[in-house]
């Protein structure tokens, strides 16, 4: 079951290289209990190994009514979620879930080519998603992510996501330890992006947080400076991994 590869529907680990994530809450003494929501036996037995021996509590469910119901029951700290179930689609348990826990964070689990179902998953809520076939490790280090930011941290006025540092006060974006050249609005929206993570910011809340008016003629403005600060952030701007899309409505920051 373990192999440095990726999965679909095999789970796969490099074991030694994960030694360095965090299974605890930060900031706390305890396991996070992680639920996962899936209906492939060998995917959900892979996926516990994995967990479990990075020292992660793990509970599991085999279609989205018994998720539901165990995400809603027993307090996991995180959920990841498969989007293709039975008795319920994962989209649906993310709907009802952001209701009813709207703090709880969700990782979709979606096949390559549905890209519809990443798109709804972020509207409805879910705060990550991974395409099958994944590298366990991808997972671990997107889920150690999640429950990062779903723990409140303190003020800080410097913000680390992958390679790259922003320093609030000094107005310095750092990438591999290099100084980064932003435009000062530019760095206006990629702060206003930290300070706000995994929120769905429509274009027309960016333009009066940013440029300080509400109705400006041309939100194409701000998919001008995204772009911009995805050639200079992302490790693959044509498919970023920080600075989301959100069709129909506008940018999720997941970094």
């Amino acid at each position: 079951m373990k192999s440095n590869g990726q999965s679909n529907g095999k789970v796969t680990n490099g074991r030694n290289e994960l030694s360095s994530l965090e299974s605890a809450e930060p900031g706390s003494g305890k396991r996070a209990r992680i639920l996962i929501v899936e209906d492939e036996p060998a995917m959900v037995a892979g996926l516990r190994d994995n967990f479990e021996y990075e020292g992660y509590e793990v509970i599991s469910a085999c279609d989205g009514v018994e998720g539901l119901d165990r995400a809603l029951s027993e307090n996991p700290d995180l959920v990841v979620l498969d989007v293709m179930m039975p008795r319920m689609s994962g989209l649906d348990v993310c709907k009802q879930l952001k209701v009813k826990q709207p703090a709880l964070p969700i990782i979709m689990l979606t096949a390559r080519g549905q890209e519809i179902d990443k798109v709804v998953g972020l509207e409805l809520g879910a705060d990550d998603y991974v395409t099958k076939p994944f590298s366990i490790r991808e997972l671990m280090a997107r889920v150690k992510a999640v429950l990062r930011r779903a723990t409140p941290q303190p003020p800080s006025d410097i913000y680390k996501f992958s390679d790259v540092e922003v320093n609030v006060r000094s107005n310095e974006v750092l990438r591999a330890g290099s100084r980064v050249e932003l435009s000062a609005k530019e760095f206006a929206l990629l702060a206003y992006f930290v300070a706000h993570p995994a929120e769905t910011l429509s274009r027309d809340r960016l333009l009066d947080a940013v440029w300080g008016y509400e109705n400006y003629p041309n939100t194409r403005t701000v998919d001008t400076h995204i772009v911009h600060l995805r050639q200079k952030l992302e490790p693959n701007p044509e498919e970023p991994r920080f600075i989301l899309t959100v069709h129909g409505t506008g940018y999720k920051f997941v970094g």
